[in-house]
């Protein structure tokens, strides 16, 4: 995709979706930074489930020591590898008492020292609460960037790495979010919902899926 496709592709999806948001539910920045580590290879449907009760109790790094490990488990046994993510997250919490002032801190390199914390972690809570222009590829925009020829990249890193040279303004700060959604509900994985498809003429993906299955 040149310059002006890739624009358009935002445009186009701006247009429909003008202020796009995370489907996790969260009411603070420590929130999210949970939620998002709670997941990862998990569904967002599912996080929100399992912290809907536990945000109403735990809203700071503090409250999470205070409720403590086993009180957390169980909040959490719904969501897939939820005995170590709850190791990381109690840690987590002791990091911010300690040396964060219970706050999360608005730098990469700070959060990604965190326990759990992986660099797509650390690009979605810059960018979800603190507006910054990061780019957090999970598997639906390394998909997306890959089909559609918009980012080209055999690593999740790369991928970034292009979307950072290649998409325009004002769409930086949203278009991971588009581009999530966008592979969440239309480009999928197994067949893409091509027919149905708002930015299909400006996509190179030359197996394009342009009519519905019947059945």
């Amino acid at each position: 995709m040149n310059r002006a496709a890739i624009f358009e592709f935002f445009r186009r999806l701006a247009e429909n979706n003008p202020d796009p948001q995370t489907e996790l539910e969260f009411g603070n920045t420590y929130q999210l930074l949970v939620a998002v580590t709670l997941s990862a290879q998990a569904t967002d449907v599912g996080v929100n489930k399992a912290t809907r009760a536990l945000f109403e109790r735990v809203k700071t790094p503090q409250d999470m020591l205070d409720l403590g490990e086993d009180g957390l488990k169980e909040h959490i046994k719904t969501i897939g590898l939820f005995n170590s993510k709850a190791k990381n997250v109690m840690a987590m919490a002791e990091i911010l008492v300690r040396d964060h002032g219970g706050e999360v801190p608005a730098d990469r390199d700070a959060l990604t020292e965190l326990p759990g914390v992986g660099r797509k972690t650390a690009n979605v809570v810059l960018n979800c609460a603190f507006g910054m222009e990061t780019f957090a590829v999970d598997t639906h925009i390394f998909r997306v960037a890959n089909r559609t020829g918009m980012a080209k990249g055999k690593t999740p890193l790369a991928v970034e790495k292009g979307l950072e040279k290649k998409v325009p303004q004002p769409f930086r700060v949203g278009s991971h979010h588009w581009m999530i959604l966008h592979g969440r509900y239309i480009c999928k994985a197994r067949t893409p919902e091509c027919w149905r498809c708002d930015v299909v003429d400006l996509c190179g993906f030359k197996q394009k899926v342009l009519e519905k299955k019947k059945g």
